[in-house]
Protein backbone atom coordinates (compact mmCIF):
# COMPACT_ATOMS: atom_id res chain seq x y z
CA UNK A 1 0.00 0.00 0.00
CA UNK A 2 1.43 3.16 -1.05
CA UNK A 3 2.42 5.49 1.70
CA UNK A 4 0.22 8.39 1.92
CA UNK A 5 1.86 11.52 0.97
CA UNK A 6 2.38 14.02 3.75
CA UNK A 7 -0.36 16.49 3.70
CA UNK A 8 0.73 19.82 2.23
CA UNK A 9 0.45 22.92 4.39
CA UNK A 10 -2.15 25.23 3.26
CA UNK A 11 -2.33 28.96 3.24
CA UNK A 12 1.40 29.41 3.94
CA UNK A 13 2.13 33.19 3.93
CA UNK A 14 5.38 34.29 2.48
CA UNK A 15 7.80 35.80 4.96
CA UNK A 16 7.86 39.62 4.69
CA UNK A 17 10.62 41.81 6.05
CA UNK A 18 8.98 45.05 7.14
CA UNK A 19 11.16 48.19 7.79
CA UNK A 20 8.43 50.20 9.40
CA UNK A 21 9.67 49.88 13.01
CA UNK A 22 13.15 51.13 12.04
CA UNK A 23 11.80 54.17 10.21
CA UNK A 24 9.53 54.96 13.10
CA UNK A 25 12.44 54.78 15.54
CA UNK A 26 14.57 57.13 13.44
CA UNK A 27 11.73 59.60 13.15
CA UNK A 28 11.29 59.65 16.91
CA UNK A 29 14.99 60.23 17.42
CA UNK A 30 14.95 63.12 14.94
CA UNK A 31 12.01 64.68 16.74
CA UNK A 32 13.77 64.37 20.10
CA UNK A 33 16.97 65.97 18.73
CA UNK A 34 15.00 68.85 17.20
CA UNK A 35 13.15 69.49 20.44
CA UNK A 36 16.48 69.45 22.34
CA UNK A 37 18.07 71.97 19.97
CA UNK A 38 15.07 74.30 20.10
CA UNK A 39 14.99 74.15 23.87
CA UNK A 40 18.72 74.86 24.15
CA UNK A 41 18.48 77.96 21.92
CA UNK A 42 15.56 79.22 23.99
CA UNK A 43 17.52 78.79 27.21
CA UNK A 44 20.61 80.62 25.83
CA UNK A 45 18.48 83.53 24.53
CA UNK A 46 16.96 84.00 27.99
CA UNK A 47 20.43 84.04 29.57
CA UNK A 48 21.70 86.71 27.15
CA UNK A 49 18.65 88.84 27.74
CA UNK A 50 19.17 88.70 31.48
CA UNK A 51 22.82 89.81 31.07
CA UNK A 52 21.76 92.79 28.99
CA UNK A 53 19.28 93.80 31.65
CA UNK A 54 21.85 93.54 34.44
CA UNK A 55 24.51 95.45 32.43
CA UNK A 56 22.25 98.42 31.72
CA UNK A 57 23.28 101.34 33.95
CA UNK A 58 20.75 103.79 35.27
CA UNK A 59 20.75 107.26 33.72
CA UNK A 60 22.61 109.49 36.16
CA UNK A 61 23.06 112.46 33.79
CA UNK A 62 20.07 114.27 35.13
CA UNK A 63 21.06 117.39 37.03
CA UNK A 64 20.59 117.13 40.76
CA UNK A 65 19.69 120.31 42.55
CA UNK A 66 20.19 120.30 46.32
CA UNK A 67 17.04 121.04 48.24
CA UNK A 68 18.54 124.15 49.88
CA UNK A 69 19.11 125.90 46.53
CA UNK A 70 16.06 124.91 44.51
CA UNK A 71 14.06 128.00 45.34
CA UNK A 72 16.91 130.56 45.13
CA UNK A 73 17.06 132.65 41.92
CA UNK A 74 20.07 132.27 39.67
CA UNK A 75 22.46 135.17 39.52
CA UNK A 76 22.89 136.79 36.13
CA UNK A 77 26.36 136.81 34.69
CA UNK A 78 26.25 140.61 34.40
CA UNK A 79 25.71 140.97 38.20
CA UNK A 80 28.92 139.14 39.05
CA UNK A 81 31.94 141.29 39.80
CA UNK A 82 34.61 141.20 37.10
CA UNK A 83 37.96 140.91 38.84
CA UNK A 84 40.02 140.33 35.69
CA UNK A 85 42.50 143.00 34.61
CA UNK A 86 42.37 144.68 31.20
CA UNK A 87 44.49 143.16 28.51
CA UNK A 88 46.70 146.25 28.15
CA UNK A 89 47.68 146.34 31.84
CA UNK A 90 50.10 143.42 31.57
CA UNK A 91 51.62 144.86 28.41
CA UNK A 92 52.15 148.26 30.07
CA UNK A 93 53.82 146.68 33.07
CA UNK A 94 56.06 144.61 30.84
CA UNK A 95 57.11 147.69 28.88
CA UNK A 96 57.90 149.69 32.01
CA UNK A 97 60.27 147.05 33.36
CA UNK A 98 63.87 148.10 32.66
CA UNK A 99 65.97 145.61 30.72
CA UNK A 100 68.40 143.54 32.70
CA UNK A 101 71.96 144.83 32.39
CA UNK A 102 74.17 142.69 30.22
CA UNK A 103 77.73 142.39 31.33
CA UNK A 104 80.04 143.27 28.51
CA UNK A 105 82.84 140.89 27.82
CA UNK A 106 86.23 142.49 28.23
CA UNK A 107 87.91 143.08 24.94
CA UNK A 108 91.17 141.18 24.54
CA UNK A 109 94.23 143.37 24.64
CA UNK A 110 95.64 144.11 21.22
CA UNK A 111 98.91 142.35 20.56
CA UNK A 112 101.79 144.49 19.32
CA UNK A 113 102.34 144.27 15.60
CA UNK A 114 105.21 141.98 14.70
CA UNK A 115 106.95 144.15 12.11
CA UNK A 116 110.48 143.09 12.94
CA UNK A 117 113.41 145.49 13.18
CA UNK A 118 114.57 147.17 16.38
CA UNK A 119 112.53 148.93 19.07
CA UNK A 120 113.38 152.44 20.17
CA UNK A 121 111.68 155.08 22.33
CA UNK A 122 110.45 158.35 20.87
CA UNK A 123 109.75 161.33 23.13
CA UNK A 124 106.95 163.48 21.79
CA UNK A 125 108.14 166.97 20.82
CA UNK A 126 106.11 170.15 20.67
CA UNK A 127 103.70 170.24 17.71
CA UNK A 128 104.01 166.55 16.86
CA UNK A 129 100.93 164.50 16.06
CA UNK A 130 100.34 160.79 16.21
CA UNK A 131 100.01 160.58 12.44
CA UNK A 132 103.20 162.64 11.94
CA UNK A 133 105.23 160.37 14.25
CA UNK A 134 103.98 157.26 12.41
CA UNK A 135 104.92 158.77 9.03
CA UNK A 136 108.36 159.80 10.34
CA UNK A 137 109.30 156.16 10.89
CA UNK A 138 107.34 154.89 7.86
CA UNK A 139 104.74 153.13 10.07
CA UNK A 140 100.97 153.05 9.73
CA UNK A 141 98.90 154.57 12.54
CA UNK A 142 97.42 151.11 13.28
CA UNK A 143 100.91 149.66 13.75
CA UNK A 144 102.02 152.53 16.00
CA UNK A 145 98.79 152.23 18.00
CA UNK A 146 99.31 148.49 18.51
CA UNK A 147 102.84 149.20 19.76
CA UNK A 148 101.40 151.62 22.34
CA UNK A 149 98.22 150.02 23.80
CA UNK A 150 98.47 152.34 26.85
CA UNK A 151 97.10 155.22 24.74
CA UNK A 152 93.32 155.58 24.98
CA UNK A 153 93.09 158.71 22.86
CA UNK A 154 95.87 159.38 20.38
CA UNK A 155 94.93 163.03 20.03
CA UNK A 156 94.78 164.04 23.70
CA UNK A 157 97.25 161.66 25.35
CA UNK A 158 100.29 163.08 23.54
CA UNK A 159 102.06 165.54 25.81
CA UNK A 160 105.18 167.37 24.70
CA UNK A 161 108.33 166.25 26.53
CA UNK A 162 106.34 163.76 28.65
CA UNK A 163 104.76 161.10 26.46
CA UNK A 164 107.11 158.41 25.25
CA UNK A 165 106.11 156.09 22.43
CA UNK A 166 107.46 152.68 21.52
CA UNK A 167 108.58 152.75 17.91
CA UNK A 168 109.96 150.08 15.59
CA UNK A 169 112.72 150.95 13.07
CA UNK A 170 114.76 148.94 10.63
CA UNK A 171 118.04 149.49 12.50
CA UNK A 172 120.20 152.01 14.39
CA UNK A 173 123.44 152.89 12.56
CA UNK A 174 126.52 154.46 14.14
CA UNK A 175 128.19 156.87 11.72
CA UNK A 176 131.78 155.93 10.81
CA UNK A 177 134.46 157.37 8.54
CA UNK A 178 133.03 158.31 5.14
CA UNK A 179 129.42 157.63 6.21
CA UNK A 180 127.52 160.44 4.61
CA UNK A 181 123.74 160.31 4.54
CA UNK A 182 123.56 159.23 0.93
CA UNK A 183 125.88 156.28 1.54
CA UNK A 184 124.03 155.19 4.70
CA UNK A 185 120.62 155.44 2.98
CA UNK A 186 121.79 153.35 0.06
CA UNK A 187 123.21 150.74 2.45
CA UNK A 188 119.75 150.18 4.03
CA UNK A 189 117.76 150.62 0.80
CA UNK A 190 115.94 153.79 1.87
CA UNK A 191 115.88 157.27 0.40
CA UNK A 192 118.01 160.09 1.80
CA UNK A 193 114.87 162.09 2.56
CA UNK A 194 113.41 159.20 4.59
CA UNK A 195 116.67 158.99 6.52
CA UNK A 196 116.71 162.73 7.20
CA UNK A 197 113.03 162.78 8.28
CA UNK A 198 113.51 159.86 10.65
CA UNK A 199 116.41 161.66 12.35
CA UNK A 200 114.88 165.14 12.28
CA UNK A 201 117.65 166.59 10.04
CA UNK A 202 117.15 169.67 7.90
CA UNK A 203 120.59 169.48 6.15
CA UNK A 204 122.67 166.71 4.62
CA UNK A 205 125.21 166.23 7.37
CA UNK A 206 126.13 163.55 9.93
CA UNK A 207 128.87 163.63 12.57
CA UNK A 208 131.19 160.76 13.28
CA UNK A 209 129.91 158.51 16.04
CA UNK A 210 126.35 159.80 15.62
CA UNK A 211 123.61 157.20 15.91
CA UNK A 212 121.20 157.34 12.99
CA UNK A 213 117.72 155.82 13.09
CA UNK A 214 117.05 153.83 9.90
CA UNK A 215 113.33 153.71 9.03
CA UNK A 216 111.67 150.93 7.09
CA UNK A 217 111.89 151.18 3.32
CA UNK A 218 108.26 149.99 3.01
CA UNK A 219 105.43 151.23 5.26
CA UNK A 220 104.73 148.73 8.04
Amino acid sequence: MEEEEAPKKRNIRPKETSRLPLITLLALLAIIVALFVIGWEYITDDAQGSEEVTNTLPDTTSKYIPPDFRDEPEYAESDQEDTSLPDNVGAAVAVQEPPAPVAEKPKPAAKPANVGGQEITHTVASGETFFGIASRYNLSTETLKSLNPQLTNTSTDLKSGVTKLNVRVQAVHTVGPGDVLRVVAKKYNVSKKQLMDANGKSRDYAERGERLVIPFGVRK
